[in-house]
C-alpha cells in the first residue's frame, strides 16, 4: 500500500461575483476539500492503486466531508487519526491565468496535532509527504520522524515540499531542515517556483542535480507550461511536455502529478527508481502529465479517475 501523510483542509475558492453595491465587490467562496497530501491521497487512490492517508482530521462538519470523500476514491482511512479541533481553511485567490494564491487559517487545527503512529504496517511500501504537514509543528517533527523510520526500512520515499512562503517563519532553517530530508528521500516531486525559492534563484535543473548527489534517486520537476522533467544521478533524462487543454484553474494539478507518479510507479512495481530507464521516466511522466491536463480542466482539486484516463484524449 501507499501511505500518503500531511494536511486534509477546505479550500474557499472563489464563485460568482457578489453584489459590489453590497459587498465591494467580494466574490462568494464555495467550499472545496483540499490540501497537498489530501489531493495526492485522492489522486492516487481514484487512479485504482491501494492507497491510505495518515493525518488528523476534526469532528466538524468539513472533517467528515473530508473523510467521506477519501473512502469514496477508495482511500484507505484506518490511519486517520480524529479531534474535535477544526478544520484548516485556505482562502483561494485566482490570478488572470488561473493560478492560486493562498491565505490560511491553522491556528489550533486538527492536522497540525497528528500523532506518531510507530512503524507504519509491513504492506507499506511507499510513503509520501509534504506540504504544510512538513512545516507547522507539532505534526512537522511528527511527519519528520515517520520519514526518517521508514527510509530506513527501505520504504519508497516521496517529497513534495510545495512551499507555501507566508507559514514559513525562518526560511533559511526550513532549508537546513529541507536539506537534512534529503539522504532520506528517494523521490523529490518538485515545482520550478519552488525550486528557486529553496535554491534561492539556481536554475531549477542545477538544483535538482545538486540534491541528487546529496542522496535523492530522482527529481521529478513539474515546469508549467514546460511540462515535465526528471533529473537523475546520471543527469536529466527525459522531459515530456504539457497536454494542451482549457485551463480552469491550477488547483490540484501538482498534487496530481504526485499522486498519478505514486500509481504509475506502483502499477509497474517499481520500488527501486534506479531501475528505471529514461523510456520508463518518459511513460511515467506522460501519465502524470494527461492527469494533471484533466484536473486543470476543473474547477478546484478534482483528480481524475480510471475512466476519466481511459476516455481522455
Amino acid at each position: 500500500m501507499i501511505v500518503v501523510g500531511g494536511e486534509a483542509l477546505v479550500d474557499l475558492v472563489p464563485g460568482e461575483p457578489l453584489d459590489s453595491t453590497v459587498d465591494g465587490g467580494l466574490r462568494a467562496l464555495l467550499p472545496r476539500m483540499g490540501g497537498g497530501p489530501y489531493n495526492v491521497a485522492l489522486a492516487a487512490g481514484r487512479l485504482g492503486v491501494p492507497a491510505g492517508f495518515f493525518s488528523r482530521v476534526s469532528n466538524d462538519r468539513f472533517g467528515v466531508a473530508l473523510v467521506d470523500r477519501l473512502r469514496a476514491s477508495g482511500v484507505d482511512t484506518t490511519l486517520l487519526q480524529r479531534g474535535n479541533e477544526p478544520t484548516t481553511l485556505a482562502v483561494v485567490a485566482l490570478d488572470e491565468k488561473g493560478s492560486a494564491q493562498y491565505t490560511f487559517y491553522t491556528e489550533g487545527t486538527a492536522d497540525r496535532l497528528v500523532g506518531d503512529p510507530g512503524p507504519l504496517p509491513e504492506n507499506v511500501t511507499a510513503l509520501s509527504l509534504g506540504t504544510l504537514g512538513m512545516v507547522l509543528e507539532p505534526g512537522a517533527s511528527t511527519y519528520e520522524t515517520v520519514l526518517r523510520r521508514e527510509s530506513a526500512r527501505g520504504v519508497l520515499t516521496v517529497l513534495d515540499p510545495n512551499i507555501r512562503e507566508a507559514l514559513i517563519t525562518d526560511p533559511a532553517a526550513y532549508r537546513a531542515r529541507f536539506e537534512s530530508w534529503l539522504p532520506h528521500i528517494r523521490l523529490l516531486k518538485i515545482s520550478d517556483d519552488d525550486t528557486e525559492w529553496l535554491a534561492e534563484g539556481a536554475d531549477p535543473v542545477d538544483a535538482a542535480k545538486v540534491w541528487t548527489s546529496c542522496g535523492v534517486d530522482a527529481v521529478v520537476l513539474t515546469r508549467g507550461a514546460q511540462g515535465l522533467s526528471v533529473i537523475t544521478q546520471a543527469g536529466e533524462i527525459a522531459r515530456v511536455p504539457s497536454r494542451r487543454v482549457a485551463v480552469v484553474d491550477t488547483i490540484g494539478a501538482g498534487d496530481t502529478v504526485h499522486g498519478a507518479l505514486l500509481a504509475w510507479l506502483y502499477s509497474n512495481q517499481v520500488r527501486d527508481l534506479s531501475t528505471l530507464d529514461a523510456d520508463g521516466w518518459r511513460s511515467a511522466l506522460e501519465f502524470a502529465a494527461k492527469a494533471a491536463s484533466i484536473t486543470v480542466s476543473r474547477s478546484g482539486a478534482e483528480p481524475p479517475t480510471t475512466g476519466d484516463m481511459a476516455s481522455a484524449v
